[in-house]
């Protein structure tokens, strides 16, 4: 059983980076059709085969795989994977897989490649961990951590295209509007497509981030209560509770600024940008510190 595990995973890694290269070249080769096509195909496949893969542990296991970082990583990945589809599909772009993807690829490389095998196999559950919050709680975190990823990933994006230096300088003239556009040299029209993607982008992220930050906060409450039944304390300044204080913390600014303030572009980018590094060490970061008490079944 442990062979077909390690073969689904490293197939669902192997459709990842084909996918990846996949949206990359239909960047470069925007009129190739099929390469976007292929891309979403072989995304799919990854996805499915996690979903299967998930799910075999799970009946194996007879508790939803959530219990070590190995079994993490997969769902994170599929969660990952999972709401990029949900977003082509609705908005039909190359870009957000083409930026997605190789992130999910990076997880699921280190999940296969960098994990010891020991990490990989499906345990039975720690006594702290045999309670119905499993599920509540430890799946609505990674499902709000893989939404804010996509969501300040995409806000990562935003910068990169914004930098001028990408583009001419006789690009930077002001959107024409709809009736005289036709009479426009082309750099014009060029000039607001790329206005027109930056907006966009950024509202896409706004969204997605609007989207993950009541998870997020779900996923917290539900922590302090099931903390409260099996330790006694409804918050103890663990490390994983102190960084998920700061995950929350810099969301909620994030949505206070462009509700309130009226943020939009750069500086929510910015702003959505750091919260990328946060995610990833109230995610993974304090692990490596093997303290606390949530270092059980991660990496000490």
């Amino acid at each position: 059983m442990n062979i077909l595990y390690s073969n689904s995973a490293s197939w669902s890694f192997l459709m990842l980076m084909i996918s990846m290269f996949l949206y990359w070249s239909s960047l470069a080769f925007p009129k190739f059709n099929i390469l976007f096509t292929l891309a979403k195909v072989s995304l799919t496949l990854s996805n499915l085969i996690l979903f299967v893969l998930i799910s075999m542990r799970w009946i194996e296991t007879r508790h939803f795989p959530l219990s070590n970082l190995y079994e993490s990583l997969l769902f994170l990945t599929w969660c990952t994977t999972f709401i990029t589809l949900m977003l082509e599909n609705k908005s039909q772009s190359n870009v957000i897989g083409s930026i997605i993807s190789p992130l999910a690829t990076l997880i699921m490389g280190f999940a296969t490649l960098a994990l010891p095998t020991n990490m990989q196999k499906a345990t039975a559950l720690v006594p702290a961990l045999k309670s119905n919050w499993l599920v509540m709680h430890v799946s609505v975190m990674i499902v709000s951590y893989a939404v804010l990823m996509v969501g300040t990933l995409l806000g990562i994006l935003y910068l990169v295209l914004n930098q001028k230096k990408l583009f001419p300088s006789t690009l930077d003239a002001p959107i024409p509007s709809s009736t005289s556009r036709e009479l426009l040299p082309i750099s014009a029209s060029y000039t607001e497509q790329r206005l027109q993607l930056l907006a966009s982008i950024d509202n896409l992220s706004y969204r997605t981030i609007a989207l993950g930050f009541p998870l997020l906060t779900l996923g917290i409450i539900s922590g302090a209560v099931w903390a409260n039944e099996a330790w006694g304390s409804y918050w103890s300044w663990d490390p994983k509770e102190s960084w998920a204080l700061i995950t929350w913390l810099i969301f909620a600014a994030y949505l206070h600024v462009r509700i309130q303030r009226g943020w939009e572009g750069k500086p929510a980018a910015i702003l959505a940008s750091a919260g990328f590094v946060v995610v990833w060490i109230c995610y993974l970061g304090v692990n490596f510190l093997g303290q606390g008490l949530h270092s059980y079944g991660w990496i000490q």
